[in-house]
C-alpha cells in the first residue's frame, strides 16, 4: 500500500539520505515539508509534492499533516520543544499515528564514561537552556504523547559513505562516539517502511568498533 509520508526539515542532510532510501526501497509518496524549497534539487515531481512552510505556523503544518500517513521530523531550531507540541497536536487532529524523530545523543545523560563527560560539555548536558536541555524537552513531548512514535538519538554524525550500525535502547548506556548521516536515513526508512517493532521506542545509534574518549576526527 503506498502511504503519503511527510518529511519535515526535508532539505536537512539525513533527511536527503531517507528520501534516496525511501524513492529507492518503496512506492510510498514523499511530502517534503521546508522552509526553503530553493534547496531541494532533483525533485521526482511523481514521487514527490514539495511544500513550503514552517512547524511554527500551524496553518501551514495542518494542512501537511492533513495529507500523510507517518510523519518524519528532521528538525534543529532553539524552538524544538514548541515545535514538537505543535506536531503532536497536528498529528492528534488528523489522526496520524507513526511520528519518527530526530534527537539528539546525550539527552537521558546515557553515554558513560569520558565521551560521556566529552558529550556533556560540547552540548550543555544538564542545563535546561542549552542544546541537549531543548532537545530533551521536545522528546519528552513526543514520547509523552500517544503517537506510534520512534525517537533516534544519533551519535556524533559523519559524512561517510556507509551503511553500519547498532542501536541501544532507552535506559541502556550508549555505545560507540560516531555514525553516518547515511546509516541514520536508511535507519529512517527501515522503520517508516515496518514501524511495528520500532513503535514507542526510542534508540541510540552509533557505528560499531567507535567506542573512545571523543569521536576520532574531533
Amino acid at each position: 500500500m503506498t502511504k503519503q509520508i511527510l518529511i519535515l526539515g526535508a532539505t536537512g542532510q539525513i533527511a536527503g539520505h531517507a528520501i534516496k532510501a525511501l524513492l529507492k526501497g518503496s512506492d510510498d509518496h514523499l511530502l517534503l515539508f521546508t522552509r526553503h524549497p530553493q534547496h531541494l534539487s532533483n525533485v521526482d515531481e511523481s514521487r514527490e509534492t514539495v511544500i513550503k512552510g514552517n512547524t511554527l505556523k500551524m496553518a501551514e503544518l495542518d494542512a501537511a499533516v492533513a495529507q500523510a500517513d507517518a510523519v518524519y521530523a528532521n528538525l534543529r531550531n532553539p524552538q524544538i520543544a514548541q515545535q514538537a507540541r505543535n506536531i503532536v497536536r497536528a498529528m492528534d487532529k488528523y489522526g496520524v499515528k507513526q511520528l519518527v524523530w530526530i534527537s539528539s545523543i546525550g539527552i537521558y545523560d546515557e553515554v558513560p564514561g569520558k565521551f560521556g563527560e566529552w558529550n556533556n560539555a560540547e552540548l550543555g548536558g544538564g542545563q535546561q537552556d542549552s542544546y541537549l536541555g531543548t532537545y530533551r524537552q521536545a522528546a519528552d513531548v513526543v514520547s509523552g504523547s500517544d503517537l506510534d512514535y520512534t525517537i533516534i538519538r544519533p551519535a556524533w554524525l559523519t559524512n561517510k559513505d556507509e551503511v553500519d550500525y547498532e542501536t541501544t535502547e532507552r535506559g541502556e548506556a550508549f555505545k560507540g562516539t560516531e555514525v553516518s548521516r547515511k546509516s541514520i536515513g536508511n535507519f529512517v526508512a527501515k522503520i517508516l517502511e515496518n514501524p511495528a517493532p520500532y513503535a514507542r521506542k526510542d534508540f541510540g545509534v552509533d557505528k560499531p568498533g567507535t567506542d573512545g574518549d571523543k569521536p576520532a576526527w574531533y
